[in-house]
């Protein structure tokens, strides 16, 4: 008896844990419900002087319809500099012949992207803009994108993040559709949903636009697989918590070959979880102690894992706990499990309803377990093989 009750005093307080990510995750979706918020915006008059700065490693193939996409939106003194960052193919020369100002920089032992950021950023300090809005070498920008995004970055002060979408490509098979519809739920229902509630938003890598005078001493020089992530934390601590701008648009294409596919979820999946464990308690204790929403907000957050996670950790939980009950151990857990469960299935139809019908049916939306547990090995490399720097995502022309 000593035993059952130790066990389920264990399997009630994970129950308990995992109420918060499950409520949180609810919340958002529930939220996100009402829809975009009224533009405060006056799009018109002067605009702040802006910069796009574009790191870039190999991007040879698909540089230049980002730059595209960007260029037909600068005015007078705007600018776009491309970093080319330890580069091997024709990724500055392309960007300079498409109308780019292009830096190189060639340092095989500092490699990521923060390290580019950084150099990007003391290359404009010879004649700082006021605003910096950061983009991939492989992202579409929509247009107005660059207006709104600078003009909103100025209004508040801080920094402000773009909707930032990840799309299958066309004929994609369910398990990237499905991607494609998890990263909607991410990066536009959770963030939405937030914003509603008042809360602050992570900053997704791509669309990120700061005001100069904070990315200029912001800690950008880092091998992190989640520098955004771990940037958009620091900038909230320092009391600029990044917001959200739902009508400013981002896209990229989600690579076609399996393995590239499979190594960037891998990335993202390990570098999110590891910053839950070292960041996500401390800062929400920290934001509670010091009275600061906007801190514990980004800790709430930041505490809801992937959802393949989320939902394999409760499946796992709920069945432990049915075990205990059957052999006359107490059915608390049981009843938190079911419960919790019933909440999140219930939240990802939700979400489905406003951003997945583009992505799954719902009859491939009721094979969403399956997809979860082909993502087991994802998982158990972070016990056994965790990615610990950066590493560049393949793309479909065999460069990188």
């Amino acid at each position: 008896m000593m035993i059952a009750s130790i066990v389920g005093g264990v399997l009630l307080a994970g129950a308990m844990a995992l109420l918060v990510p499950v409520a949180v995750f609810a919340m958002q979706v529930l939220a996100a419900r009402r829809g975009v918020l009224p533009a405060t915006i006056d799009l018109e008059g002067h605009r702040p002087t802006t910069a796009i700065l574009m790191p870039a490693h190999d991007e040879a193939a698909g540089i230049a319809v980002a730059i595209e996409t960007i260029l037909s939106q600068l005015r007078g003194d705007d600018r776009l500099l491309v970093v080319a960052d330890n580069c091997s193919d024709r990724t500055a020369s392309i960007a300079a012949a498409c109308g780019a100002q292009v830096v190189e920089r060639t340092n095989p032992d500092r490699r990521g992207k923060g390290y580019a950021l950084d150099h990007g950023v003391r290359h404009l300090a010879a004649a700082p803009p006021a605003v910096v809005i950061v983009v991939d070498a492989d992202c579409a920008v929509a247009p107005g994108s660059v207006d709104l995004l600078a003009r909103e970055c100025l209004r508040r002060g801080q920094p402000v993040q773009a909707l930032y979408l990840m799309l299958a490509p066309s004929g994609a098979g369910l398990r990237q559709r499905m991607a494609e519809f998890a990263w909607a739920v991410r990066n536009q229902v959770r963030p939405l949903g937030w914003q509603r509630l008042g809360g602050p938003c992570h900053l997704m890598g791509t669309g990120m636009a700061f005001p100069w005078a904070t990315l200029s001493t912001a800690a950008l020089a880092s091998a992190s697989i989640v520098e955004d992530m771990q940037l958009g934390l620091d900038l909230a601590a320092a009391g600029s918590p990044p917001s959200f701008c739902a009508g400013a648009r981002v896209t990229s294409m989600f690579p076609t070959q399996a393995s590239a596919s499979v190594s960037q979820r891998t990335r993202w999946e390990h570098g999110h979880l590891a910053t839950i464990a070292s960041r996500g308690l401390p800062m929400l204790w920290s934001g509670i102690v010091s009275r600061k929403f906007a801190l514990v907000g980004m800790a709430l957050d930041l505490c809801v894992p992937p959802l393949a996670v989320l939902a394999l950790s409760l499946f796992g939980l709920f069945v432990a706990s049915a075990v205990l009950a059957a052999f006359g151990g107490s059915a608390a857990p049981l009843v938190l499990a079911l419960g919790e469960l019933v909440l999140l299935v219930a939240a990802v139809g939700g979400a489905w309803t406003q951003v997945g019908r583009r992505s799954v049916s719902l009859a491939e939306l009721l094979l969403a377990p399956l997809y979860a547990l082909a993502k087991i090995p994802i998982y158990l490399r972070l016990f056994t093989a965790r990615q610990l720097r950066w590493v560049r995502t393949s793309r479909d022309n065999g460069e990188g």
